[in-house]
């Protein structure tokens, strides 16, 4: 079979020209073929195998091209790399690979284009496209992979056990392209994944999370996530998820499992932004929720704080996933935090609720509008209708409170060095009770966002605190 208008690009025609002159073989190999196959646009990086040495192809390519691209060279793997336009191409020589039980990081040796093949993690991206002179564009495919494409199956070229055992990673991979693609694991990967699981310690936990991140970012989230659940993978990475699984009973009331809330909600934001931080914040709003339950003979089930107690716990995963400890991060908590506040709003929605919730929120106040309505997953038509209508009332005030009384990251219209002015100060504390006392009296509607009416209520406030003006 012949797939010559995949690589009709000038690119692989002077690929093939360097391969040539250098009397090597050349074939672009994995995600490039399986996703011309599968018409997923255009690839935005391509894999070449050289049977012979990656980098001397690389360079021979650079010679070839008319601006002569800069090669990155990565010797200790024997790889290289050029951009090319808006593309990344990268060169490797086909390898043999071997490997220790206590790293993932194999032994190589030079080897055929079927040795490299071998290697690969899944039969759909072990297919090649020939680029040589004889046979340019013949799919090479020996685990017909191309099959499995048509039958939207992830299955291992060798024995799964072997090939998830060698290279843990490979277990979060199967799992991503089954969310990515939409795709099933089939039944002896997948029971060899759960009987891996525990080989994922010794993935660094940056690669784990690149991994999550991709699932995360999928069209559908969930279907990762409940593979990660089924395989037992998603203990080791978020147990804090895991510890939501389950509805307890008692006296014949019971509360919902929110575990599946949870993937529920991720599905929903899904549907409304790209934003992975925020895809994350509809991941952890409710892990708060496993420490914070308890029973009550009056109300039932109640979660109380859980919010406040998930927002801390965000910072613990964070750090122990090593993620980003900065703004992502804060973004992350301020979610979870506020992540009822409008839940309760939309039941009374009052002008000095939305001030706070939009001076606490700033600048996210959509995405966390965009958080809880993704958390409605009520499958009471009339409830449902009911909450969405309300959230559009809050979003409307919103707007309206906003345009008149501008407290989106507003600071108090009186500064510190007025009121040290105006009473004769030198610091201390009753400037800042001051402060305090004017944002708390705009956001509470008694005076309105502006200097004079803040100027007289400082004037009221000072004398009340025994201050004398100057």
């Amino acid at each position: 079979m012949e797939y010559k208008e995949a690589i009709s690009s000038e690119i692989f025609t002077i690929i093939s020209k360097a391969s040539e002159q250098l009397q090597m073989k050349s074939y672009v190999i994995g995600g490039f073929v399986r996703d011309f196959i599968l018409k997923r646009g255009t690839a935005k990086d391509i894999d070449v195998v050289a049977v012979g040495s990656g980098i001397k192809l690389a360079l021979k390519v650079s010679e070839l091209l008319p601006n002569k691209p800069k090669v990155q060279v990565f010797k200790t793997y024997g790889t290289a790399m050029l951009r090319y336009r808006d593309i990344e191409i990268e060169f490797v020589g086909a390898r043999k690979e071997s490997y220790t039980e206590e790293s993932r990081n194999p032994e190589v040796t030079e080897g055929t284009l079927k040795d490299d093949q071998n290697r690969r993690d899944f039969t759909i991206n072990a297919m090649a496209l020939s680029l040589n002179e004889n046979n340019f564009g013949e799919l090479l495919d020996p685990f017909n992979g191309i099959e499995d494409l048509q039958n939207k199956t992830i299955k291992t070229p060798l024995n799964p056990d072997i090939t998830y055992s060698d290279d843990p990673l490979r277990m979060m991979r199967a799992i991503r392209f089954a969310s990515q693609l939409n795709f099933e694991i089939e039944e002896n990967s997948l029971l060899a994944i759960s009987s891996s699981s525990e080989r994922l310690q010794i993935i660094t936990r940056e690669r784990v999370v690149n991994e999550l991140n991709k699932i995360l970012s999928s069209t559908k989230p969930s279907t990762g996530f409940l593979l990660l659940e089924q395989t037992g993978l998603l203990l080791q990475i978020l147990p804090e998820l895991i510890a939501l699984k389950g509805v307890e009973e008692v006296e014949g009331q019971k509360h919902k499992d929110n575990f599946y809330h949870t993937l529920e909600v991720v599905d929903n934001i899904a549907k409304n932004t790209d934003d992975v931080w925020l895809r994350w914040a509809a991941l952890l709003h409710d892990i708060g929720k496993a420490p914070t339950k308890k029973f009550s003979k009056k109300v039932g089930w109640t979660f109380h704080g859980h919010e406040f107690v998930g927002s801390k716990m965000v910072y613990k995963l964070f750090k122990r996933l090593k993620m980003p400890l900065n703004n992502k991060m804060k973004f992350v908590q301020k979610m979870v935090l506020l992540s009822s506040r409008p839940i309760v709003l939309a039941s009374e929605v009052t002008d000095a609720a939305i001030r706070r919730l939009v001076f606490d929120t700033g600048d996210d106040i959509n995405s966390l509008m965009t958080l809880c309505e993704a958390d409605i997953t009520t499958k009471n038509p009339k409830k449902f209708k009911r909450y969405h209508e309300n959230f559009d009332v809050v979003r409307s005030k919103i707007k309206e409170v906003e345009a008149r009384d501008k407290v989106r990251n507003f600071q108090p219209p009186i500064t510190g060095e007025e009121i040290m002015k105006v009473f004769n100060l030198k610091p201390c504390r009753e400037i800042g009770q001051i402060k305090e006392a004017i944002k708390e009296a705009i956001l509470d509607g008694e005076i309105p966002n502006e200097h004079d009416a803040s100027y007289n209520f400082m004037i009221k406030k000072g004398l009340s605190l025994g201050l004398k003006q100057d």
